[in-house]
């Protein structure tokens, strides 16, 4: 499996968050737009980032697997940081965009070593993202009020059923490809994961 660690400056060992790109047959992989804001957010927060490609993405083998193989996928990535020293594997989180937060958090969401989520543009009307009602960690849902995938009283009535703790925002003029609002989304996420790890 492919991916890029990126570490912070300062004292080791890091909080980390394993961030999950979106649909690989729909072009999504580790140097998505929205994958490389969320990184660099964090390094300036003085947490570590891992981004990585899901199997039959860049230099990652195998082929798709349909949502479980890339399940897998998130499983082992998080399996790998958590092996590293300059990672303190009792501070990890998790990051998915679009299906990358179907496939990252919905096969990782009940492990110990996962402590906080976060699901960016979660396409509801596309993926069952119903592992998150019973999801007991603090999380946060974030999205723009123009994505064409995430119809907003749906998204609402899907945030009001999420158990506590439970962040949701909704970013005004951003779409599901967050042009223009790469900075501010991810300035969300990096300080959720900031105050959570």
């Amino acid at each position: 499996m492919e991916g890029i660690l990126s570490l912070p400056e300062g004292k080791k060992p890091f909080p980390a968050v394993i961030v999950c790109h979106p649909h690989s047959q729909m072009g999504g992989s580790m140097h998505n737009n929205v994958v490389d804001s969320i990184c660099e957010a964090l390094l300036a927060r003085k947490l570590a980032a891992f981004k990585f490609n899901f199997r039959g993405v860049g230099g990652s083998q195998g082929g798709f697997g349909n949502g479980q193989g890339e399940q897998a996928d998130a499983h082992s990535a998080i399996e790998y940081i958590a092996g590293l020293m300059e990672i303190d594997k009792k501070r990890l989180g998790l990051a998915g965009y679009s299906a990358g937060a179907a496939w990252g958090i919905g096969g990782t969401c009940c492990e110990d070593a996962v402590k906080a989520v976060v699901a960016v543009s979660p396409p509801l009307s596309i993926f069952d993202f119903s592992f998150l009602k019973e999801c007991a960690k603090p999380k946060l849902v974030i999205t723009g009020d123009q994505d064409r995938f995430v119809e907003m009283q749906a998204f609402q009535r899907f945030c009001f059923q999420l158990v506590s703790p439970i962040e949701s925002m909704v970013i005004q003029g951003a779409d599901h490809f967050w042009s223009g609002y790469e900075i501010t989304m991810a300035n969300k996420v990096a300080d959720f994961f900031a105050s959570c790890l």
